[in-house]
């Protein structure tokens, strides 16, 4: 018999390529990590240290499941990007270490309300509901790296409607996977089931309703998504 006064939350989870499903922690997402998107948003893209955001682990969107338009935007934009599954938690983890302590990959789709960003980059408020609302991250399934290894290079791209909008390589990235997480363990006691966004690479622009939203990382996997 639980001991909560209300019923519990179900626990969000990614599927695993293969069976199974992976439960989900937290979710955190490094910000401008690829130089020509960095410079696309209007940044210098030398390298600094990075810096973090969340979104709920509840606003995964997994199983091609379609994507719902958000409310107050009407600049919904699409990032694709590698995702990071942490196995074994850890802080201050040495670099050398960190792919260690990761479970898997895979691709997804960072959704910002870019207008909603704009206003509060302008305010110097946080981002708060730019990038975690409900929704806004899809998911393709996670593979395990026992079975493809810790990808440092592969063709990362993003088409809407068949279209293509972003291509780029993850080996591209401003801070490498063993980078990113060495950094963010020294600000949070990483643990399992905690995901990482790794960042996008140039061409993020608006969708609408209807699009077709496929994103692809070779070695790794697929997302895709509808807008509904």
């Amino acid at each position: 018999m639980s001991d909560f006064v209300i019923p519990a939350p179900p626990q969000p989870y990614v599927l695993v390529a293969g069976g199974g499903k992976f439960p989900v922690r937290r979710i955190f997402c490094v910000g401008r990590n690829y130089a020509e998107h960095a410079r696309e948003m209007g940044h210098d893209p030398d390298r600094e240290p990075p810096f973090f955001f969340s979104k709920p682990a509840d606003a995964l969107v997994i199983g091609g499941a379609s994507t719902p338009y958000p409310k107050h935007t009407a600049d919904l934009h699409h990032e694709i990007e590698l995702v990071v599954a942490i196995g074994i938690g850890g802080a201050d983890i040495p670099p050398a270490e960190a792919l260690s302590h990761v479970w898997g990959y895979a691709a997804g789709i960072d959704l910002t309300r870019r207008d909603l960003q704009a206003a509060a980059k302008k305010a110097g408020r946080p981002w708060d509901m730019a990038k975690g609302f409900d929704h806004s991250a899809p998911i393709g399934e996670l593979a395990p790296a026992s079975r493809i290894g810790h990808p440092a290079a592969g063709h990362i791209a993003f088409t809407v409607n068949g279209t293509l909008r972003q291509e780029g390589d993850i080996a591209q990235m401003i801070w490498p996977v063993a980078d990113a997480i060495a950094y963010l363990s020294g600000f949070f006691e990483l643990a399992p089931g905690d995901l990482i966004f790794t960042g996008t690479p140039a061409g993020v622009s608006a969708v609408v309703r209807g699009d077709r939203l496929e994103g692809t990382i070779d070695g790794v996997g697929t997302v895709a998504t509808t807008i509904a």
